[in-house]
């Protein structure tokens, strides 16, 4: 990249750049520290390093959450300013604050791509590209950003991704844009299909199921989407299972709108480690169908679940292991780390 970015207020990640670039780096730093102690930024050459600039920018972490929001949001307008005013094409940022100084990965992940996105937004004529460098010990920090940057590529080509992610032929048209779930007529072979795939493992466990509906949530399916295309490029092989996923009617309504989120995860065990539990047994996933209070109904969801390459869990495991997508026990369980591996199909509601 044109431009390596640093933090003055990281000392790890400031040594750590200052050695790889060399003695021309660290003596300018120096110097422009002794002169210009309250220096917003500091601009080094590159030394040794593949760049043209080293910036190092003044920022300071904080446990209140609005102020290290905007705290990140002022770093990144810093950054871009000065990368125009130089005429550089391209940055690297770290991801401020999630090493040491322990900041809310979400918030750190979430505000960081949010302004990076409004301020391309706003320089629409200016090309740029951005990275995002994670350590490679941070996984569930790589699955975060994987996970917004896919989310604003479908919010700024949500049409062309649209298009290219051709949508079921099952789906239905509707004038209501908010409107996700559609009942499946019980007539319909999509309805028989489900049935069956539902009965073979809940015989005896169920003794009717009361609707089954379809979930077009086009925001949720457009990441899904883009995901499934990186799996396959990267596998050369298409790893996608339908399992089911069982969760309080609270739970469901949640998931339908803001997918299987990872925050959640742990509430029911991490047997096979801290993530999404998807089976291919729907009765297993019965067990945490937990029934309302009220009508008695349970709710279950059949999903479509990116497996990749998989390997047996255990509960040390906080997110996947390096080069794997998923963990399992061996047999009908997975368990997924990354919100946007698996898409809700449809809700199956029974008793």
């Amino acid at each position: 990249v044109d431009v390596i970015i640093g933090s003055s207020s990281s000392d790890i990640l400031k040594q750590i750049i200052i050695e790889a670039a060399g003695n021309e780096a660290e003596t300018v730093y120096e110097t422009e520290i002794k002169n210009n102690p309250n220096s917003l930024i500091i601009s080094t050459p590159p030394g040794h390093l593949s760049c043209k600039r080293i910036f190092f920018l003044k920022w300071q972490p904080s446990k209140d959450d609005n102020i290290l929001r905007q705290s990140i949001i002022d770093f990144i307008s810093n950054v871009i300013q000065n990368v125009i005013s130089y005429n550089y094409k391209s940055i690297a940022f770290p991801a401020l604050g999630c090493g040491k100084h322990g900041c809310s990965t979400d918030i750190v992940v979430k505000t960081m791509v949010r302004e990076i996105k409004s301020q391309l937004k706003v320089r629409q004529n200016y090309p740029l590209i951005v990275k995002f460098i994670i350590q490679p010990e941070q996984q569930n920090i790589y699955d975060e950003f994987c996970k917004y940057v896919v989310a604003v590529e479908d919010d700024v080509h949500k049409s062309s991704a649209v298009i290219h992610h051709q949508l079921p032929e099952t789906w239905e048209k509707s004038t209501d844009e908010n409107k996700i779930l559609f009942i499946v007529p019980s007539s319909s072979n999509e309805h028989k299909t489900i049935v069956n795939g539902f009965d073979q493992t809940m015989k005896g466990k169920y003794t009717q199921i009361i609707k089954i509906e379809r979930i077009q949530n086009i925001h949720w399916y457009s990441q899904y989407m883009v995901h499934s295309h990186h799996f396959k490029k990267r596998l050369n092989s298409d790893t996608e299972k339908r399992l089911y996923h069982g969760c309080p009617e609270k739970s469901a309504n949640l998931i339908m709108e803001d997918c299987f989120n990872r925050s959640f995860a742990g509430v029911n065990g991490t047997v096979y480690g801290a993530g999404v539990y998807f089976s291919s047994n729907a009765s297993y996933s019965h067990d945490y169908a937990k029934p309302d209070i009220t009508s008695g109904e349970r709710c279950m969801f059949l999903a479509r679940v990116l497996i990749g390459k998989t390997t047996k869990g255990d509960s040390s495991m906080k997110t996947r292991p390096v080069g794997f997508d998923t963990t399992t026990d061996g047999n009908h369980i997975f368990v997924t780390y990354h919100d946007a591996q698996a898409f809700a199909e449809y809700l199956i509601t029974y008793k």
